[in-house]
């Protein structure tokens, strides 16, 4: 914040999203301005809100800037406007008024007092002796008594005295102590611009405190309930808002330096080593903005403000430190982003309002920054945008929509990955799905099937086709086609796959330079025998998926997501929606079917697979009707599990019995296919007693997970050439190989 007049005191008003926000300049004062502790303060305060009654919040600008909120302003807004109606409209200090009363001098001496050395001041105090002054000249001035009971009436409705009023007795406030109850800022670091409520409300319920980040550059979360509040409140306190005035206005400084460099795209093409290459920079410039300040910095100091200050410059504020929380799945900005506070989906506690509060400035550059990171447009041709943010600890979806879609500002939805792929254990252990089906689903991926992941929004489908691709053997090629880059490419390469992804334009933005998802697929049938994930299925591409699933053209695993509550819900959606011909869909030989349950209370909500339905092939019009859909496995809302079906546990299916029909020994032996599954579950279920016993969640990581797996198909092809198919022994050999690895991890 610039002021044109640089004294303190002086001031600015700034239209900022849409609402008026008075600026008060302290820099260079010798004090640090508090409403709470000053009085003087208090009325200068007042005096200036006189001049500007059109605001809505106010920021006392210094090394810190201290913000008060719409109803602080009010409070104070009122103060101001009693002071002038007792002034201007009553003119009680006038001589004509004053002749009224009995004791005409004593009336003046008070009244004078009251307006002049308190109601600005110390307004609370001045309620206190109006009271008194009433009980003292009740009896003998009727008059004078009934003038200051109408001041007292008109006063007790002001909301700062309706506020205060129950705690007048209370003998814990003394002094001006009394105003902390409602006169306390959000403070806003100078360097940044996104406010913090740092008060916790009162009556709430602390249910859970945890810390995120690093030992060097730490954040407290706490999660709170207000009685008053269906939903739980996220409270953050990142160390930049904490930090000693000296280091504040070290990092102050740094970034007006280093404001002046704007970061190119083909910077942000690279955007870990630019960002390694500032951290550099900001660490070196910190140096030696201490030195010349004579201000000390540790070592662990300096690598701290170069994190804090990298995080406000080049990088994403804020949401960096969100996105470090696990617990985090999505972050929801609306606008206008000022009035409104950051919106968080929980892992343990759902829904939750927050105490973070975005600017106008961050929104801005953010959206800057993620045109430049996707290559996309972003402005009124183009009022939607889907991208990526990949940050070192993290890694989200973006979607942001701005005018004339979101008439009211831009805003953002970002939808949080977990660090490491989702595996088929890990959603084993949080009971999103059984052994079973996890034993079944490992069996249709080998089996080289066309699947289906359906669900709603924030249901977890593209989780599970992530984890359903790490149970593709690592010897087969996987392309991937995505719109917006969700699946877990990265870490597929680390574990040793042959992957191609493919980065086409998303359905939703206009024409840009990038070839359309239909184009991708047709292209990934052009480049050799390969699984191909489709990371959501949404337009015209549909047709050309299909082609590939009914020519067998990459002769290996289809799989991809698209949005469906049901089967049937699935059908309508490509057939009706996309224009799929029916013969095209039957391609499709399972559909999985994953979405959030709510809890009875109806406050939170769990991820469960409903339904693993096998797509049957005889139907011609109506798969509903026709019997088109076979439950091999659905859920059972009272024991909160997934139940084989009949169909299943019987043999009847027609897709398990079309890929047994391609193994030696398989072949109308219906017991052998399903030992196989069977198999399956135990290795997995082994996994989660193995993680268990030893307390190491890294046996149900992507790492050992596939590690497991290689395993288990070298033991199976060498069982079977020596013994022939034997599930006992696979299973017994594969444990040994278990333990042997379990040990030699731990030793680690």
């Amino acid at each position: 914040m610039i002021f044109k007049d640089n004294s303190v005191f002086s001031t600015e008003v700034l239209r900022i999203e849409g609402e008026n926000v008075l600026f008060i300049n302290f820099l260079g004062a010798d004090f640090v301005p508090s409403l709470i502790n000053s009085p003087d303060l208090m009325a200068r305060v007042i005096d200036i809100l006189s001049s500007n009654r059109n605001v809505s919040r106010m920021v006392f600008v210094q090394y810190k800037n201290y913000n008060f909120n719409f109803e602080q302003l009010k409070m104070l807004n009122e103060i101001s406007e009693f002071y002038d109606y007792l002034m201007k409209k009553e003119n009680i200090l006038s001589s004509k008024k004053l002749s009224f009363f009995k004791d005409s001098q004593r009336a003046f001496n008070f009244i004078s007092n009251f307006l002049v050395n308190y109601l600005k001041k110390d307004p609370v105090f001045a309620f206190k002796i109006l009271k008194e002054e009433i009980n003292f000249v009740e009896n003998f001035d009727e008059k004078y008594y009934t003038f200051l009971e109408t001041i007292l009436l008109k006063m007790e409705n002001l909301s700062l005295i309706k506020k205060i009023k129950p705690l007048l007795e209370d003998p814990s406030y003394k002094g001006r102590s009394i105003y902390s109850k409602i006169f306390y800022p959000e403070i806003i670091p100078n360097f940044v611009f996104t406010r913090l409520v740092s008060k916790i409300p009162e009556e709430a319920e602390i249910v859970d405190e945890y810390k995120i980040g690093n030992d060097f550059d730490e954040s407290s979360v706490t999660i709170i309930k207000d009685k008053e509040n269906a939903r739980y409140l996220y409270h953050l306190s990142p160390p930049e808002y904490s930090l000693k005035e000296a280091h504040q206005i070290l990092l102050n400084s740094a970034k007006q330096v280093l404001a002046e460099h704007k970061p190119t795209t083909e910077e942000f093409n690279d955007f870990e080593r630019t960002r390694q290459v500032f951290f550099n920079v900001a660490r070196d410039l910190l140096k030696d903005l201490s030195s010349s300040q004579n201000i000390f910095l540790s070592f662990s100091e300096l690598d701290v403000l170069a994190s804090i200050l990298v995080r406000h410059t080049i990088g994403f504020g804020i949401l960096e430190i969100i996105l470090q929380d696990e617990n985090v799945q999505d972050i929801l900005i609306n606008s206008p982003t000022s009035a409104s506070p950051i919106f968080i989906k929980h892992n343990k506690f759902d829904e939750c309002s927050s105490n973070i509060f975005v600017s106008y400035e961050d929104v801005e550059s953010w959206a800057a920054k993620f045109r430049m990171l996707s290559g996309r447009a972003l402005d009124e041709a183009h009022p939607i945008l889907d991208c990526s943010l990949n940050l070192e600890k993290a890694s989200a979806r973006v979607a942001i929509v701005q005018n004339p879609l979101s008439s009211s500002g831009i805003s953002y939805s970002l939808r949080r990955h977990r660090d490491k792929p989702w595996t088929l254990p890990l959603f084993m252990k949080n009971k999103t799905l059984n052994g079973l089906a996890a034993g079944l689903l490992s069996f249709l991926i080998d089996g080289a099937r066309t699947i289906l992941v359906a669900g709603t929004r924030s249901s977890g489908k593209t989780s599970l086709l992530g984890s359903l691709m790490l149970e593709i053997m690592p010897k087969y090629r996987v392309i991937t086609v995505e719109d917006t880059l969700e699946l877990p490419i990265k870490s597929l390469k680390k574990l040793g796959y042959d992957v191609l992804s493919m980065k086409v334009r998303s359905a939703l933005t206009g024409e840009t330079n990038e070839v359309s998802a239909e184009e991708g697929i047709r292209a990934s049938l052009r480049l050799g025998d390969s699984a191909l994930i489709v990371g959501e299925i949404r337009s015209e591409e549909a047709k050309a998926l299909y082609e590939a699933m009914r020519v067998g053209a990459l002769a290996n695993v289809v799989a991809g997501t698209i949005h469906g509550a049901s089967p049937y819900g699935v059908f309508d959606r490509v057939v009706n929606d996309l224009k799929v011909p029916i013969t095209s869909f039957k391609a499709t030989d399972c559909i999985l079917v994953l979405n959030p349950i709510k809890t009875p209370g109806g406050l939170q909500s769990v991820r469960r697979l409903l339904q693993i339905s096998e797509v049957r092939k005889h139907w011609t019009e109506d798969p509903l009707e026709e019997g088109g859909f076979i439950d091999l496995m659905k859920y059972d809302v009272e024991k909160d599990i997934l139940l084989p079906s009949d169909d299943l546990i019987n043999g009847d299916s027609e897709i398990i019995k079309s890929v047994a029909s391609r193994v030696k020994g398989w072949a109308g032996n219906w017991d052998a296919v399903w030992n196989n599954i069977l198999l399956r579950q135990k290795m997995k279920e082994e996994l989660i007693f193995l993680a268990e016993k030893t307390q190491n969640k890294d046996f149900l990581e992507a790492e050992f997970v596939v590690k497991a797996n290689n395993s288990f198909h070298e033991i199976s092809e060498k069982v079977r050439k020596e013994t022939g198919d034997s599930s006992e022994d696979i299973f017994s050999l594969w444990k040994e190989w278990l333990e042997k690895e379990a040990r030699k991890f731990n030793l680690k």
